[in-house]
């Protein structure tokens, strides 16, 4: 899912989204109350209306806002009081409440209130933040309607896997629409990620939606799904594209390396998108080092296209029983490099 925080997915319209080959975007569901917030949305019908986007969205609860911006809240089990860091003015995020903003903007996922918690984290910390976590839960699901919208709960527990299995069976119990892993990327290791979807998503029930929260690296996309996930989303295409990192399928690019200054290839042989179909390396180079926002634009929508394409070769390798193979060769041509990262 590409990220749309603020109700844009940066530098692109939702046509360049759609063309990228994108079917559900993610939207931020704590900057979107602040900003423009649930009147103005509520005005113009929902989120899709507002932001002129047809296909589904995803709203996340407000939890890795916990993590992210720490230093401007305050937990206790009734909520979170954030500090709004546009204007200083504080706000109360409580499980019913975030429930009702989400169902305001008229989302098609939302996502239960839960503490993102950092790394490292002791044990006792982590056990209070996963019965916290599993209470917000209960309580979610308790106001949600169950009308329009999807919900999904939260598993957390750290690195700790008898929390982790504890608090994915309290949310089987609750019953969801679909099962969040949150908690990781947030400084951890990349194998202790790795570990945690192991152990949790075959516990998860088979026939529901695994989605794993702000993962996004296409090595880390194929290894999620080799391992049982569904859904990602990340901002990496459209973050690293404005920062001039281009993913091909022999890894990325750094455009504005020398080694570009009058290359006439496109970012990727064979790539359809928009990007390489009408410009060079060089001219990308260019229009980087001058700092063109038209560079980003283009930059970002080369990614959202590379992203696109590999998830749905990940699909269709499903389908005709070849996960493994794609794997592999992912790998294998990997290995070989760009010519000049």
């Amino acid at each position: 899912m590409p990220v749309g925080t603020a109700g844009t997915v940066k530098g692109v319209t939702p046509e360049e989204v759609l063309e990228s080959g994108a079917q559900i975007i993610l939207g931020n569901t704590f900057h979107l109350y602040l900003r423009p917030g649930t009147g103005v949305i509520n005005k113009f019908g929902g989120l899709h209306n507002f932001i002129g986007w047809d296909g589904p969205i995803l709203t996340d609860s407000g939890g890795y806002q916990v993590f992210s911006l720490a230093k401007l809240r305050k937990i206790n089990s009734n909520g979170v009081i954030f500090q709004s860091p546009i204007d200083g003015s504080e706000h109360i995020f409580t499980p019913e409440g975030v429930i009702e903003i989400q169902e305001i903007i008229g989302s098609d996922i939302i996502v239960c209130l839960d503490e993102c918690i950092p790394y490292p984290a002791d044990y006792e910390y982590t056990k209070d933040s996963t019965d916290m976590t599993i209470q917000w839960a209960y309580r979610s699901k308790k106001v949600y309607s169950g009308t329009e919208c999807g919900l999904f709960g939260v598993v957390q527990g750290g690195f700790y896997k008898e929390l982790r299995e504890y608090c994915a069976g309290e949310l089987i119990k609750i019953g969801f629409d679909g099962y969040a892993i949150g908690g990781v990327s947030v400084g951890e290791p990349k194998e202790m990620m790795y570990t945690v979807v192991d152990q949790i998503a075959p516990v998860l029930p088979w026939d529901k939606p695994r989605y794993l929260m702000g993962v996004g690296h296409p090595d880390d996309i194929i290894e999620g799904v080799a391992r049982g996930i569904d859904m990602f989303d990340c901002v990496v295409p459209t973050r690293h594209g404005r920062r001039g990192y281009l993913y091909t399928r022999h890894g990325h690019i750094i455009i504005k390396n020398a080694c570009y200054k009058d290359d006439e290839s496109p970012v990727e042989d064979g790539c359809t998108c928009y990007t390489c179909s009408k410009y060079s390396r060089a001219y990308l180079r260019h229009l980087f080092m001058s700092g063109e926002i038209l560079g980003l634009r283009l930059n970002t929508i080369h990614n959202l296209h590379y992203f696109g394409r590999f998830m749905k070769d990940i699909r269709d390798a499903i389908t005709d029983g070849k996960l493994s193979q794609l794997r592999e060769e992912f790998y294998n041509i990997r290995k070989e490099g760009a010519q000049c990262l």
